[in-house]
């Protein structure tokens, strides 16, 4: 029997080598290496070739998200299960719209993600339990395809970069020389596309997309 090749990507080294030898106990699973950050972890992935990466999503120098991102677009083939703490609605579509396979919490049982690795190397989606009674879905049918979210304009995303960084209407008119009306309407454009709900949908979507860091 081929044994799943996995990659492991977490930044906190206990737990790092803590699910390393949780999953090398399984006989269908071998760990061909591990990853401190998601930077580290795309330069593995395609060096490495796994079936699947396993990835926290709060991660250094380049988050689960954007690792995400760049491994599906260089190899589309490895499967990409993200590791979280997050059960939230914006981190699920945005990891299932990057092209992830699984999404997993960490703070269920070990099954889980193994059932999850073990799901995506077979080419399938799987979400955590918990998350399944929570309208999952709702998010596959809904998130997994980037074709079934409208991609928001330029302007669109200027006003949601401010907005999640505290602006008000009239100090995002000011800075980007249009209306408040204007405002308003991009405002309810991007949000409507992106299924936004309000500004804390709105933060967690800066955050990560990255827009809320340092450059």
């Amino acid at each position: 029997m081929n044994r799943i090749r996995v990659l492991l990507a977490e930044d906190h080294e206990s737990v790092r080598q803590g699910l390393r030898l949780l999953l090398e106990s399984r006989d269908d699973i071998e760990v061909v290496g591990d990853a401190p950050d998601g930077r580290v972890a795309v330069e593995k992935a395609k060096a490495l070739k796994p079936d699947v990466v396993v990835l926290d999503v709060s991660m250094p120098e380049m988050n689960g998200l954007a690792a995400t991102r760049v491994i599906k677009e260089t190899r589309p083939e490895i499967a990409v299960v993200a590791l979280t703490r997050h059960g939230d609605e914006a981190y699920v579509k945005e990891l299932l719209s990057a092209g992830a396979s699984g999404y997993i919490l960490k703070q269920s049982a070990i099954d889980e993600l193994l059932r999850g690795i073990r799901a995506a190397a077979a080419g399938q989606r799987y979400l955590d339990a918990s998350l399944v009674s929570r309208t999952a879905d709702a998010y596959l049918s809904r998130y997994t395809n980037k074709a079934t979210r409208p991609p928001i304009s330029e302007r669109e995303a200027d006003v949601l970069r401010l907005m999640a960084i505290g602006h008000s209407n009239k100090e995002i008119a000011s800075t980007l020389d249009i209306a408040v009306k204007t405002v308003e309407v991009h405002k309810a454009n991007a949000m409507r596309k992106l299924n936004l709900r309000g500004r804390i949908d709105v933060v967690r979507f800066a955050v990560l997309n990255g827009w809320l860091q340092d450059p």
